[in-house]
């Protein structure tokens, strides 16, 4: 007979990973509850594309394979309609971010503010009691006894490590979190849900960004993203660009320049509406700040300069920097890489750590070479 170790919630998107979470705690005696979050509402005009995304019309399919998903564990579930807060938190945000010339990192934010804040927030007030709350992310998380802080590390599979995702979350957030994936790879999480016989599962495609989309001009009204010029580092006109959410640092797909060199895009100006482009050589970066700082294994920002591994975006290797505190109260700091790495973007999140562990997290603020 099972133990029961206690009352979780846990946030079921009806994908693989979050069902096979759910089924592996309930294995474990824990008491478990189901939560999915809507946040589509059809205000904004998503066109029907076969790409998968959290934002879009797939949303109310999302939520009622969850409810399946739930019944064939056994657990109850709880739908909750997120949608209004979702276009204040994130979709703000990120309108924001691009329009100010920068590249927002939407997925960081659903997290601090939605997946591991308001959602719980919203189960609790609907009258749902649990100590523990879960997801299916791959990453770990522990108590430190020595530093007494809660801290988040790698997970076991080095391709599906999602601890990069979860470097804003507060220790408060940390302190009841359980990942049951951290701990697996993501062929072993297929395995089981194959043993399940859930084959539907296995069939169905994973996330591939935030909006299930090709662009993300829907979010946008016409007049905020105005064409303008593509220039170069003299500022010569090159040509004409459709407006300045089409692009980001290190973009080189969809420019459309000719003239046989391959063009890069190196900065995006706002208050021009002018993007600057150049060859690949010109993408690399030694230094940058970032702001908007979040301690994880760190009570603050070290006082002295602190050797790490700095990862600037999800799909970058962590690369060996010495991080570098800017002022005395500590809200920016600087990482020097030890070679220069490829298109710094001004708006993501360089997280920084120690081995597999994620001593804090910031916003990128600019880059340079000294």
């Amino acid at each position: 007979m099972k133990s029961n170790r206690g009352s979780l919630l846990i946030g079921l998107s009806g994908g693989v990973d979050s069902s096979v979470a759910a089924w592996l705690l309930k294995e474990e005696g824990w008491s478990v509850t189901a939560v999915t979050m809507s946040i589509y509402d059809g205000s904004i005009p998503v066109p029907q594309s076969e790409r998968s995304g959290c934002f879009g019309p797939r949303d109310a399919l999302n939520a009622e394979a969850a409810r399946r998903i739930a019944k064939r564990i056994g657990i109850p579930h709880l739908h909750l309609n997120l949608a209004e807060a979702y276009r204040k938190n994130v979709l703000d945000y990120f309108r924001s971010e691009y329009l100010s010339g920068r590249t927002p990192n939407p997925c960081i934010q659903c997290n601090r503010l939605m997946k591991f804040g308001l959602l719980r927030d919203e189960a609790r007030r609907q009258g749902i009691a649990f100590e523990r709350f879960a997801t299916g992310h791959y990453a770990r998380v522990s108590w430190n006894a020595d530093t007494r802080r809660h801290q988040i590390s790698r997970g076991k599979d080095p391709a599906k490590d999602q601890s990069y995702f979860l470097s804003h979350l507060s220790q408060e957030q940390l302190a009841d979190l359980i990942l049951p994936l951290g701990n697996y790879r993501k062929e072993e999480i297929r395995e089981i849900a194959s043993k399940l016989g859930w084959s539907d599962l296995l069939d169905r495609s994973e996330s591939q960004d935030f909006i299930a989309c090709d662009d993300y001009s829907p979010l946008f009204k016409e007049r905020e993203c105005p064409p303008g010029n593509f220039i170069n580092q003299e500022g010569k006109v090159l040509g004409r660009h459709r407006g300045i959410i089409h692009y980001t640092i290190g973009q080189r797909r969809g420019i459309g320049i000719g003239g046989g060199i391959p063009f890069y895009v190196l900065k995006i100006d706002s208050q021009t509406h002018t993007v600057t482009l150049g060859g690949k050589e010109e993408l690399y970066a030694r230094e940058l700040t970032a702001n908007q700082l979040n301690w994880v294994a760190l009570p603050e920002a070290p006082e002295a300069p602190l050797r790490v591994e700095a990862q600037i975006r999800q799909r970058h290797q962590a690369a060996p920097a010495e991080l570098i505190r800017l002022d005395t109260d500590a809200s920016a700091v600087k990482v020097r890489f030890e070679s220069p790495q490829m298109s710094v973007t001004p708006g993501q999140i360089v997280a920084f750590y120690d081995g597999p562990t994620v001593l804090g997290a910031g916003t990128i603020l600019s880059a340079c070479n000294p």
